[in-house]
């Protein structure tokens, strides 16, 4: 079973930054593709940004050039995704989950979810 637990999240102005956090386990980390999702009020979940077990990275169009997903490098038993947003705009306002996708390549369902932390960012 993989825990993931999200942290970071809070109130910004628009072209603000947040760095949102995930700690998961070290087999987690290096063996799954992760990803960053969000969901705002009465919107579908949109797939955010996925690292594969390549260190691949992708990003939906709306926050190319804006975000940056990276991980460290898993040395200690605990280790951390971590999404940097940058020029944040009012409508990445949302509900942001970290997940986990045991097959590594992105491909899959993510079948492994935080509870989410809340991103909320004021015009």
């Amino acid at each position: 079973q993989v825990q993931l637990r999200e942290s970071g999240g809070g109130s910004v102005q628009a072209g603000g930054s947040l760095r949102l956090s995930c700690a998961a386990s070290k087999y987690a980390l290096s063996d799954y593709c992760m990803g960053w999702f969000r969901q705002a009020p009465g919107e579908e979940r949109e797939k955010v940004a996925t690292i594969d077990i390549y260190g691949s990275t992708k990003y939906a169009e709306s926050v190319k050039g804006r975000f940056t997903i990276s991980k460290n490098d898993a040395d200690d038993a605990e280790a951390n995704l971590f999404l940097q947003m940058d020029r944040l705009k009012p409508e990445d306002t949302a509900v942001y989950y970290c997940a986990g996708e045991a097959f590594g390549l992105c491909d899959r369902d993510f079948a492994y979810w935080g509870q989410g932390t809340q991103v909320t960012v004021s015009s």
